[in-house]
This record gives structure tokens, C-alpha cells and sequence, in this order.
């Protein structure tokens, strides 16, 4: 079954690429000296570029090293219309870095500039990371992208967890859930919709989605239960008042690790164990791309520029995220916005922009598998890898933040049943833009709500003078 599915990779590759080079070059012989043809990866890529040993040939750039105004052309070209309109933002980033530095007391502006900055410097990151991804096997490269796409969030969180402490974990719990409501339910539905608007009906395979939902369905109870036990014990008056808040950081911090283990599991399951079975997956949804043969002549970073646009990308997320981190507490205070609000519906919404730009224009194209892989990693990934590293850098810290997974219960329930209804839409195997606008509805359903969802008692109601100045 292994040679077989790859020999028809092999088959689908010669038909895009080549192992021989342009008339003018050395013809290499097309046999090996026991006169059986190779079965490596093919020599010379759509453009005629050697292919370096190692790398796929869709991620060959023909060049080596660092060439800045190709780097440029090539970064702000990116790579999709979606990509391409949101570089047009960058202007914004000097501007936003330079009035938090200018007008520290406009609030309001430099919290409006630094969310709009973080678009595009998202972008890069994604962008870069995509083309780093191309220069290694499929699978791998679709975790790394992922994973890259979730750096933003992690350093968001860190921020949060550093700049403001206890004062902050309200909003991280608030962003943890946001960000797989926003991945599941808009992202997701702007998948189904882009899709279902060329194409009656989608479909995309088992293997993807069933793993992808049973994960998240698992991964939610992990996140749940504490909240579940901290709510049915609170109002036992046979038991110490300290003694429920202590037990359920616990509890946290050991589902934390377990969730920890269950996504190493996830990734050896993927890249070693049936790393085949998704290799086939995502070659034949690569095939699927009509604007294929367009997206294969386009000019490719090296490995090197690659890596400086991650630094760059980064760099930038970082400085953003601090400026935008230390605007929150204006908000809840000054503003009136709730910690519900900007949690579950403002952050996650910037976290993950290139992933959920990068979703859609798959989608668009018909490279379903794709999209979910993205859709649903990242949503993994969240509850699965960055919740549990957010608690246990919480605990390590030298001031034990009590950083816990006690979550509102608007922000459970509406967890859970957002689980619930994007597993139904999975689980025949096809999408529909019906589909999309029904998880669209849901999310701002939840938006709503979070919009008029009170702050916990003597937190946002008026200036505070004591903790609420932890992020300024």
C-alpha cells in the first residue's frame, strides 16, 4: 500500500515536473547503474530550477542566500489576493509602533493602530512559514505552518501572563476559547461559504475530519471539566472556601500536562505512524488547484530569506502584541468593554488572521483537505498545546500566577456546543455554503452575547487605581 500510494505521487509529480534540465543543459541519465529507474523526488522543479536534495520541488527558488528587493517583491506579492490586500496595511505598523512611543495617553488610537498592525505582520509570518514549509515533506510542513501561525497567540498569551498577572488570566481564559470558537466557527464557515460559492457541494476526507473533531471533542471535556468542578463544589458550604479554588489550579495544571501528551501523540500519529496515509491526503488536494500551474511558476523565498521574514514577522508580532496588551485595561475600564468581549471575540480574531486567510483561499481553490488541516490544527493546537503551556509557564513563573481552567460558564457551554454542531456539518464528508453561513450565524450569535456579558463583580465597572494598572 506505501509503494503504491508512492509511486503514484511519483506518477502525479512527472507530469508537473521534470528530471531532465533545459536543452542547454547536461541531459542526466534516466537510469541508475543497476538499470532501474530512481524514484527520488524529481531534479528540476516547473521553472526549470535544480532542485536542492532534501527539498520539495514546489519550494525551489533557484537562488541561494539573501536578496533584498527580490525578499520584497516576493513578500508583498504573498501568496494570494487575500495576502496581497492585507500587505497593503503595513504602513500601519511604523505608525502604531511610533504613537505608543509619541502619545502614550492616546489610548483608544494606539489599541486601533496596534489590532490593525498585527494583520500584516501576522501575514508575514504565515507567508514565510508557508514557504518554509515547502522545502520540507508535506506533512511535516503543514504542522510547522500551523504551528507558525500560532506563534502570535502563544506570544499574546505570554504577554498577557507576564505584563498583568492574576488581573490578566480572566482574558486568557476568555482568548483560549475564543480562538478555537473563531477558528471553528467563522473561519470554518468562511471555508464552507468561499468554497460552496464556486461549487455546489465540497468534500473532504475522513481521515481529516473525524481525527480533527474527535480530537476537539476530547480536548474540550479536558478544558471543561475543571470548570465543571469548580461550579459544582462552589456552593457546598461543607467544605473550606480556599480549599475548591487550590484543588481545581490543580486539577488544571494536571489535565495541562496530559493535554500536553495527548498532542505529542497527535503529531507522532501524523508524521510517522500514517505520515502515508496524509501525504496522499494533501498531494491530491494540491491537484485540485485549478491556478495550480500559476501558483508553481511564482518566484520562491530561499531558505534564508524564509527564516528572515519569520525573524522579521516575529519581531514585529512581539511589539505589537506588548503595545496592544497594555491598552486592555483602558478598555475594561475606562470603555466599559467586557473582558468576555475582547477574550472571546477581539484577540482571536488578529491571533490567527494568516491561518484563517490561508483556510479561505485553499477553500477557494478547492483544496478542502487543506483548509481543515489548517482550520482544525490550529484549533488543536490551541487547546492542545498552547492552553497547557500558558498554565504551566503560569506555574513556573517565580510569582505562581494561579493561571487555572475555570471558565466562565457562558464560555464553556458555548465551547462545547460549538464542538457539537461543527462535528454534525463534518461528519458526512461534505461542505456546502448553507453550512458556512450557519457557523457564521453561531459565532456572532456568540459575539452577541459577549458584547453584553457583565465583568466579574468590581472589575471594569469603574478606573481602578490598584491591580487593573498591571497592563499599562
Amino acid at each position: 500500500m506505501v509503494r503504491n500510494s508512492k509511486e503514484r505521487r511519483s506518477r502525479r509529480r512527472s507530469q508537473e515536473y521534470t528530471t531532465e534540465p533545459k536543452a542547454d543543459g547536461p541531459i542526466p541519465p534516466p537510469h541508475t547503474s543497476s538499470g532501474h529507474r530512481t524514484m527520488h523526488l524529481p531534479r528540476f522543479n516547473h521553472n526549470g530550477h535544480e532542485v536542492t536534495p532534501g527539498i520539495q520541488p514546489e519550494g525551489e527558488s533557484g537562488r541561494r542566500g539573501f536578496h533584498p528587493l527580490k525578499f520584497l517583491r516576493i513578500c508583498f506579492r504573498s501568496s494570494c489576493t487575500l495576502s496581497l490586500l492585507v500587505n497593503f496595511l503595513w504602513p500601519i505598523v511604523p505608525v502604531a509602533i511610533a504613537l505608543h512611543f509619541a502619545r502614550p495617553d492616546l489610548h483608544l488610537a494606539i489599541f486601533v493602530t496596534n489590532y490593525i498592525a498585527m494583520v500584516p505582520a501576522a501575514n508575514l509570518i504565515g507567508f514565510a512559514g508557508q514557504e518554509f514549509a515547502r522545502k520540507i515533506p508535506k506533512v511535516a510542513g503543514v504542522i510547522i505552518e500551523t504551528t507558525l501561525g500560532s506563534v502570535v497567540e502563544i506570544i499574546l498569551f505570554m504577554v498577557l501572563l507576564k505584563t498583568g498577572g492574576d488581573s490578566n488570566v480572566p482574558v486568557i481564559r476568555a482568548a483560549i476559547l475564543g480562538s478555537i470558537l473563531a477558528n471553528m466557527l467563522l473561519c470554518l464557515g468562511a471555508c464552507f461559504l468561499a468554497g460552496g460559492l464556486r461549487r455546489e457541494e465540497q468534500e473532504f476526507h475522513s481521515a481529516i475530519s473525524e481525527a480533527g473533531s474527535g480530537l476537539m471533542l476530547v480536548a474540550g471535556m479536558g478544558l471543561v471539566l475543571p470548570t465543571v468542578y469548580y461550579n459544582a463544589l462552589n456552593s457546598r458550604t461543607d467544605l473550606p472556601a480556599s480549599e475548591i479554588p487550590h484543588e481545581t489550579l490543580t486539577i488544571s495544571r494536571a489535565v495541562a500536562i496530559i493535554l500536553l501528551i495527548g498532542y505529542l501523540i497527535y503529531i507522532f500519529f501524523q508524521t510517522k505512524t500514517h505520515d502515508g496515509l496524509y501525504d496522499d491526503i494533501f498531494e491530491d488536494d494540491e491537484h485540485k488547484d485549478a491556478d495550480r500551474h500559476k501558483d508553481l511558476k511564482k518566484a520562491k523565498l530561499t531558505l534564508t530569506e524564509s527564516l528572515i521574514a519569520i525573524v522579521i514577522g516575529l519581531t514585529c508580532v512581539s511589539l505589537i502584541a506588548v503595545f496592544l496588551v497594555g491598552q486592555i485595561d483602558y478598555l475594561v475600564e475606562e470603555r466599559h468593554v467586557s473582558d468576555a468581549f475582547v477574550g472571546l471575540i477581539l484577540l482571536p480574531l488578529v491571533e490567527k488572521a494568516a491561518e484563517h486567510l490561508t483556510a479561505i483561499d485553499e477553500a477557494w481553490d478547492n483544496q478542502m483537505n487543506f483548509a481543515l488541516a489548517h482550520v482544525l490544527g490550529a484549533s488543536i493546537q490551541t487547546a492542545l498545546l498552547n492552553t497547557p503551556l500558558v498554565v504551566i509557564v503560569g506555574w513556573c513563573l517565580p510569582h505562581a500566577v494561579g493561571m487555572d481552567l475555570n471558565f466562565e460558564i457562558f464560555d464553556a457551554v458555548a465551547l462545547i456546543l460549538a464542538i457539537l454542531v461543527v462535528g454534525s456539518f463534518l461528519r458526512d464528508g461534505r461542505s456546502n455554503y448553507l453550512e458556512g453561513v450557519l457557523c457564521i450565524m453561531v459565532y456572532v450569535i456568540i459575539a452577541i452575547c459577549a458584547f453584553y456579558y457583565p465583568n466579574p463583580e468590581g472589575h471594569g465597572s469603574e478606573p481602578s487605581s490598584g491591580e487593573g494598572e498591571g497592563g499599562h
